[in-house]
This record gives structure tokens, sequence and C-alpha cells, in this order.
């Protein structure tokens, strides 16, 4: 069973940085790419990043790029993402994801399948 678990939302003010963790277990990084997704208050949750960790391709969508970093521990089964620059519309519920993945026939990025329970960021203006 794939089990993700979030780690290191808080509070930070506009301008300044945070690193989420989310521990994967029972999928392999060989066979699968994990990402992030989140959900603001009112509105429909939406894509953040994806690292197809063994393939090593990232994907960003346009509201993060160029201010949120994603990056694997291969040896820790654990994917960061490193957040700067923030902004109070990033406030939101940070969900990890995961979905199998095969560079010759997956979809890119892909689905998520897998979802963690969520952290909460919150960024003060």
């Amino acid at each position: 069973e794939v089990q993700l678990v979030e780690s290191g939302g808080g509070l930070v003010r506009a301008g300044g940085s945070l690193r989420l963790s989310c521990a994967v277990s029972g999928a392999s990084f060989d066979d699968f790419a994990v990402g992030w997704f989140r959900q603001a208050p009112g509105k429909e949750r939406e894509g953040v990043s994806w690292d197809s960790v063994d393939g090593g391709t990232t994907y960003y969508f346009d509201s993060v790029k160029g201010r949120f970093t994603i990056s694997s521990d291969d040896a820790k089964n654990v994917v960061y993402l490193q957040m700067n620059s923030l902004e109070p519309e990033d406030t939101a519920i940070y969900f990890c994801v995961a979905a199998g993945y095969d560079p010759e026939y997956s979809d890119w990025p892909p689905h998520p399948i897998y979802w963690g329970q969520g952290t909460q960021v919150t960024v003060s203006s």
C-alpha cells in the first residue's frame, strides 16, 4: 500500500521560504512519479510540481515556476518541495501525490492516484 506523509508546513511571512517533505512508503521510485498539489480555501485543487525521480524529469505548473523547486532523496524515499519567495496566494493545504510512471507509456505530467493527508501552509502579507 502506498503511503505519503507530508511535513514541514507552517506560517511564514510573504517573501519567506518553507521546505515541505513527503515520506514515501510502499512505492518504488523506479516505478512512480511523486509530486505536490495544493488546495486554497474556496478553490479547487491544483497542481504544483512533479518529479519523475529516477527518470530525472521535473515539471512545474505556471504559478510556481522560478520560485519552487522539487527534489528527492532516493536513499531516504523522501521528496522535498522548497518554496521560496512565498506569496499570500500560496496559502493552501499542500498534498503529496504519487502515480505509477513509465516514461515510455505514461502521460507527463501524470494524474495523481495516491494522496497524502496534507499539510497547511499559510503566508501572511
